[in-house]
């Protein structure tokens, strides 16, 4: 009997570790559900999005205030159209924030850093965020470099 009891608490406590386990990958992939949180929704249109995913975090300031709900592409313009939803108690964001797409750490994970602006107007839902600057893809800047080195070694 007294194994018996010993099986039932190990098993109990593997379930709990299990669960707080499952807890933890869900918070480190995004997989929370912030957009189930009351707010607006906003736009912007970028060039490049680089590596940005739907469900990636939208902050001011490093704080976290939203994430990204959809990304599309423009036919006509040609651009991305990246959707996000912004909680609801962050919604004095000025209409002349503006968005950049940027990376934690040298080759960490993809956000849109948003930098608000002075205007008295405040983004509303529907609204587009105009200011826009596209991600830096890493891979362009090395191929830059490497045909500069190249064409001063044909001037040479």
């Amino acid at each position: 009997m007294h194994s018996r009891n010993v099986e039932i608490a190990v098993g109990g406590f593997m379930a709990i570790g299990f669960a707080a386990l499952f807890m933890l990958a869900m918070q480190v992939s995004n997989l929370t559900l912030l957009s189930a949180e009351k707010g607006y929704s906003v736009t912007a249109r970028f060039q490049n999005i680089g590596g940005l995913k739907v469900r990636s975090p939208v902050s001011v300031a490093g704080v976290r205030i939203g994430q990204v709900t959809a990304i599309n592409f423009d036919n006509k313009t040609f651009e991305a159209v990246v959707h996000l939803h912004i909680a609801e108690r962050y919604s004095s964001l000025p209409k002349d924030t503006s968005a950049s797409i940027l990376t934690s750490g040298l080759l960490g994970e993809q956000y849109i850093g948003l930098d608000p602006g002075g205007d008295s107007v405040l983004l509303k839902d529907g609204d587009e965020i105009r200011l826009t600057q596209s991600a830096l893809v890493l891979e362009r800047f090395i191929g830059q470099f490497l045909y500069n080195k190249a064409q001063e070694g044909e001037a040479k």
